[in-house]
């Protein structure tokens, strides 16, 4: 404060004046402030029309499917990779994606590609309803393992009266062998219903269809075959000339494929012309006691007349040595096996004589051909009927 202000007792009003200061020239900024806002108008967003909106995702769709793949064809690659050869085309997407071509479950706009399975309400199977796990069924299973060291096995097991169920490596992947035919099986019936085709449409077999392995068709001369014989062919002498050919009526492996994901699974698929001695094509043990429930129990994927004719296939394999030979006497079993030399499998459903009825699939991954797998299977399938029937 200056010494005079002081000296004549002026602090308060010196105070005052500061203080009314700060205010005006608050007040003037904040008056200032408000033309400047007052003449700059704020800009508001317009929203687009559904109109805008629509021709915004058709252009967007032009550039990305029309566009893009013009200019990679005829620049970039012209660019990127020069060739003195104009008259060799190069196919980048093999190169890129090399098993597209045997592994694939879809087809859209010219190339293969490997969708992703439907899931809940979408998928058109309906998933097993499973209650509890039976932990002394499955320490029994276990322990058997254990007798046999060579053997790698997947069970499931799961029980119509009560839900409950066994679960050992049910979802890992393994060669599927001929109980591949299952799914293949039933999606010839889908066509069938689908009106693609009849069970008295026939097909010739030629050397394209003729293959080795199980079957007895690869011996027989140029003729044509009712599909209703194929089919029967498949299960019960488990065909492999058969199989292909039925195959090949449903559209291809692609669509078998198509067809699996659109059920709702996740590890079955088939990327290999039978007879599979390498094991490509694969499945799991859950994903095979789905196909069969949903064969015997969902009314929205078979007719019953389909189901009922699957089912009288089922019942005449004539493989009975592996989980059959474990069951008691007077059970019907309607089932698939399959035998590629290092994975022995056998899946169906028991109907015991007391009216006790479950499902049941073994697969057992072995050394070539040793007879410890179907050992197995045997004595794994007594131990499950004794346990849920006895």
């Amino acid at each position: 404060m200056p010494k005079l202000a002081r000296e004549n007792n002026y602090y308060s009003q010196y105070n005052s004046q500061i203080y009314d200061y700060r205010t005006y020239a608050n007040r003037r900024d904040l008056y200032y402030r408000g033309l400047q806002e007052a003449k700059t108008p704020i800009k508001q967003k317009k929203k687009k029309s559904p109109l805008q909106i629509f021709i915004s995702m058709l252009f967007l769709s032009f550039v990305f499917f029309c566009a893009m793949p013009f200019a990679f064809r005829n620049v970039t690659k012209a660019i990127f990779v020069p060739t003195p050869y104009k008259n060799v085309k190069v196919d980048m997407y093999s190169s890129a994606f090399p098993t597209a071509d045997y592994i694939s479950n879809t087809w859209f706009m010219g190339y293969r590609g490997f969708g992703y399975s439907q899931e809940g309400k979408d998928a058109q199977m309906v998933p097993l309803k499973e209650n509890v796990n039976m932990p002394v069924l499955k320490q029994k299973l276990l322990e058997l393992a254990t007798l046999f060291p060579t053997i790698k096995p997947a069970l499931y097991v799961w029980d119509y009266e009560t839900g409950n169920y066994v679960d050992i490596n049910a979802d890992k992947l393994y060669p599927a062998a001929s109980i591949i035919k299952v799914p293949v099986l039933v999606d010839v019936f889908r066509s069938i219903e689908e009106g693609q085709f009849s069970l008295t449409d026939k097909i010739p077999i030629t050397e394209y269809y003729r293959t080795e392995g199980s079957g007895f068709l690869q011996f027989k001369g140029d003729r044509a075959y009712k599909i209703d014989d194929l089919a029967r062919m498949m299960i019960t002498h488990s065909d492999n000339s058969a199989t292909n050919m039925l195959i090949s009526k449903v559209g291809s492996m692609t669509d078998v494929n198509q067809s699996i994901r659109d059920w709702g699974l996740t590890g079955t698929h088939l990327s290999a012309w039978l007879p599979d001695l390498e094991g490509n094509n694969k499945t799991t043990a859950k994903d095979m006691a789905e196909i069969l429930y949903n064969i015997d129990e969902n009314e929205d994927l078979l007719t019953e007349e389909s189901r009922t004719k699957i089912f009288s296939y089922m019942g005449h394999v004539k493989n009975d040595r592996l989980i059959k030979a474990g069951l008691g006497q007077g059970a019907v079993f309607l089932h698939k096996t399959g035998d590629i030399g290092t994975m022995l499998g056998d899946a169906g459903i028991v109907i015991a004589p007391n009216g006790r009825k479950y499902i049941v699939v073994i697969l057992a991954n072995r050394p070539h051909n040793d007879v410890a797998g179907k050992d197995f299977i045997v004595k794994a399938s007594e131990v499950i009927y004794n346990y849920l029937v006895k």
